[in-house]
């Protein structure tokens, strides 16, 4: 892990070789679709590569650093996918109708790619709070404790994060 923490890709090769049938286990058993799992899979590795400067031995070992990312990953696509399907539920219900439209799904799928797209721009320090504070569910006195910053930190992380993604969205924050 010290040589993936200073780039080494070889090492984060041996490091996928390790811990990839865990982390997709991990992801599997949430999801239950190999497609999805492999998508989520892939993004935990992602980001196991652009935080690894972060990783602390004291906390805990690879494997469960890596089995955590990945837990949270697939419940945050869950919430994603329960989240996109209440809103073509909603968007049937205000027509009275039993299914959405066509053009009510698009929309609904447009306006979360424009939060994907506005969250991507987010720093990953912002980016990080804001996905465990309204992704994850946790609370800030959670979320500092879990990064280890003052609570006073997280709280000016969220708050920043939020006033960036408004005016990415174009929203009064």
């Amino acid at each position: 892990m010290q040589r993936v923490q200073h780039g080494d890709d070889a090492a984060f090769a041996e490091l996928y070789d390790l811990l990839v049938a865990v982390v997709f286990g991990t992801v599997k058993r949430v999801l239950r679709d190999p497609a999805m799992s492999e998508e989520v899979t892939q993004e935990v590795f992602v980001e196991l590569w652009r935080t690894a400067k972060r990783f602390d031995p004291e906390r805990a070992s690879v494997s469960t650093w890596a089995v955590t990312m990945a837990r949270r990953r697939a419940v945050d696509r869950v919430r994603k996918e329960q989240s996109q399907r209440d809103r073509i539920e909603r968007a049937a219900v205000r027509r009275g109708d039993e299914a959405a439209a066509p053009d009510e799904v698009v929309i609904a799928s447009l306006d979360a790619q424009r939060v994907e797209r506005a969250l991507a721009e987010l720093s990953d320090d912002q980016r990080q709070v804001i996905e465990m504070a309204f992704i994850d569910g946790d609370s800030h006195a959670a979320i500092a404790e879990l990064l280890d910053l003052p609570l006073g930190t997280v709280k000016g992380r969220v708050r920043g994060g939020l006033k960036k993604l408004a005016g990415r969205l174009g929203v009064e924050p």
